[in-house]
């Protein structure tokens, strides 16, 4: 096998002219303004959104700072197809789901480096606090073909802006409910070759009770640093770093583990109980220019190195780690007219997971597992008339674990004189068992299964956008349909009834209608709105956490002269089920979560043109909900702070 990798890579290598990882340099615009994301392309280039087949939303800077964006995943609640589970208190556990498909579904990048634990094969949002500037692009439906493995519902990749996009120094200070306190700083700008942005931020809370009438309070510290250097000492040649660092340490509770306790299965109160989850991220990538920038090469090496620990009142009670190392070698060729431009991509990507298991117990493995993969890429692009889009896209993935795979995407799009566009897409996708679902294991209550086979997807999305008004407003609607094949669930095989993962032999099934409006009527005033309806169905049984509607709506108001702005928050969960085990036996049973609607309020005023202040109400109408069962929420909060700028 790895012999077959080995000459499989030479060869391609040998015969490709040139392939690129999404490039954490690009700006979020391109010189005609118009809003451009990398994250679609291998090529390392910025592709306009109105020149492209899939669904994609982008949240820039502007609106992070106008919704006053501290935890990430709440921003993301506002993308149509999007369901966020947080499990209680900030800082806790958070899943995302993109149209009806598993958290591990979504492939996550920070500055163009896949962040995903390596142990669980899932990001957890609930490590991952906002930057003071940057972006975020989301990009919905089968991706495994630019990305392989995990990038089954779409792609999400969080962004720092370069020095050059947002120069100057930054400070930052908060505080209010609940004894929080958070802050940044920021120092970015260009000079002579070099490109630099340093930031770093914290956020620190003593939380809220998150058993149903339980008085403990889980609070949570999180750290952020991150840096991204970008030298230039030529026109034809750059060098990229991206260094970063992430700590979470957040009290959790535990459900209730007594049988003979009527509140079986349901969260309560866990003195001592805690989790603590530190990440490195690191990356580092040189591109070199030739052709009169026709033909451009990049190779880059990255990282990821994940380790979580959990105690209790006892002490250490459980842990993992992860690695990733990742290699990969883009090369791009450009060539046409002004009227039609292609471009032809390839990619190598060189890839090892490493997993470790160092829970203190005599019946876990703690040994070390790995699993390579060569990923081989190819994509065709091509742009007529500025109007006329076509794109596709193959990947060969060589495996050391799971059976290889091919995966490929088609999509296009279409722009008419009237401001209408049309554009589709089909995919398929592929996601690998994650280490825990191989070998994971929990005296009594489960036991991983190592003979699973990879998950496969396929799917189609049509949509159309209309613009008015010269562009100052933008309606669209997407299709989508999917079906998921081999889905991993878990079962109870009999006579221990102790839970373990499996292969479903029957397709699930995913479909729906994404929804979106964005307008700025006048200078004073601009608003977004996102609606999503699902249809999940999992063996004909209804997905659990997967709302059939979520919608969210966002109004900004600026004052004439742009001193104060003003930024109105809804966002609506619909109702949703989930899975308690409340069964003594450990089999779950379903149970219905209610629907809410969170209201934030946001006020911003610039004293002098360095000096801001600015405060926000969070759940305004002070809402009791649930996102994950039995996991009680935060109730209506309210913050104040400074920014300074230099």
């Amino acid at each position: 096998m790895l012999t077959r990798i080995f000459v499989s890579t030479v060869a391609l290598i040998a015969a490709m002219p040139a392939l690129a990882q999404s490039n954490p340099t690009q700006p979020t615009t391109d010189d005609k303004g118009d809003d451009i994301v990398v994250t679609a392309s291998r090529s390392g280039d910025g592709v306009a959104v109105k020149n492209l087949g899939a669904s994609v939303t982008i949240i820039n800077d502007a609106a992070l700072q106008e919704r006053q964006t501290r935890i990430v995943s709440d921003v993301l609640r506002d993308v149509p197809g999007i369901a966020v589970n947080r499990t209680g208190a900030i800082g806790g556990v958070t899943q995302i789901r993109i149209r009806g498909t598993e958290g591990n579904h979504v492939l996550v990048l920070i500055d163009g480096i896949k962040a995903s634990d390596p142990y669980y094969g899932e990001y957890d949002f609930g490590t991952l606090i906002a930057d003071e500037d940057a972006k975020i692009e989301v990009l919905r439906g089968q991706q495994s073909s630019l990305y392989g493995s995990d990038a089954i519902g779409g792609v999400i990749q969080y962004i720092t802006l370069t020095g050059a996009e947002a120069p100057g120094i930054k400070l930052r200070a908060e505080g209010g409910s609940f004894g929080t306190a958070s802050g940044g700083a920021r120092i970015a700008g260009v000079t002579g070759d070099l490109d630099y942005a340093v930031s770093s931020s914290l956020y620190r809370t003593d939380g809220t009770p998150t058993a149903r009438n339980g008085t403990r309070d889980i609070g949570s510290t999180s750290i952020g640093a991150s840096a991204k250097l970008t030298w230039s000492p030529s026109s034809i040649f750059k060098l990229t770093g991206v260094g970063r660092y992430s700590y979470t340490d957040a009290l959790s509770n535990n459900s209730e583990s007594s049988t003979a306790s009527p509140l079986f299965g349901y969260t309560v109160d866990s003195p001592g109980v805690r989790l603590t989850n530190t990440a490195f991220y690191g990356l580092v990538r040189a591109e070199l220019s030739l052709a009169d920038g026709r033909w451009t090469n990049a190779l880059s090496g990255q990282f990821a190195d994940t380790t979580r620990k959990g105690y209790t009142s006892a002490g250490f009670d459980y842990g993992d780690k992860g690695r990733r190392y990742k290699g990969s070698f883009e090369s791009t060729f450009r060539f046409g007219t002004d009227t039609f431009q292609s471009r032809v991509t390839g990619a190598v990507d060189v890839e090892r997971e490493e997993f470790e298991n160092t829970t203190p117990s005599k019946f876990v493995f703690q040994g070390k597992r790995h699993t390579d993969n060569v990923g081989l890429v190819g994509e065709y692009d091509l742009l007529v008339d500025n109007r006329l889009s076509l794109g596709a896209s193959i990947r060969r993935d060589l495996n050391t674990r799971f059976a290889d795979v091919t995966t490929w995407r088609a999509q296009g799009s279409y722009r008419f004189d009237t401001g209408t566009r049309i554009r589709g897409a089909y995919g398929t996708g592929v996601k690998n068992p994650g280490y825990y679902e191989l070998y994971g294991y929990s005296d009594g209550k489960y036991i991983g299964n190592p003979n699973l086979k990879p998950e496969k997807s396929k799917g189609w999305e049509a949509g159309i956008e209309q613009d008015f008004a010269g562009n100052h407003a933008t309606i669209g609607a997407t299709y989508f349909d999917s079906k998921l094949e081999d889905e991993i669930y878990t079962t109870y095989p009999a006579p221990l009834y102790i839970a373990t993962p499996g292969n479903r032999t029957t397709l699930s099934r995913q479909h729906g209608v994404e929804v979106f409006a964005s307008a700025t009527p006048i200078p004073q005033l601009r608003f977004d709105l996102a609606y999503t309806y699902l249809h999940a169905r999992e063996n004909g049984a209804v997905e659990v956490r997967r709302p059939n509607h979520i919608a969210s709506l966002n109004t900004t108001v600026f004052s004439a002269d742009k001193r104060f702005s003003g930024t109105l928050t809804v966002r609506y969960n619909g109702r949703q089920t989930d899975v308690a085990y409340t069964n003594p036996s450990y089999i779950p049973v379903t149970v219905s979560l209610q629907e809410y609607v969170l209201v934030n309020l946001n006020a911003e005023y610039k004293v002098t043109d360095k000096i801001s202040v600015y405060g926000r109400v969070e759940n305004l109408f002070d809402e009791d909900y649930e996102e994950v069962f039995s996991f009680a929420t935060p109730g209506r909060a309210a913050y104040g702070g400074v920014k300074v700028r230099f």
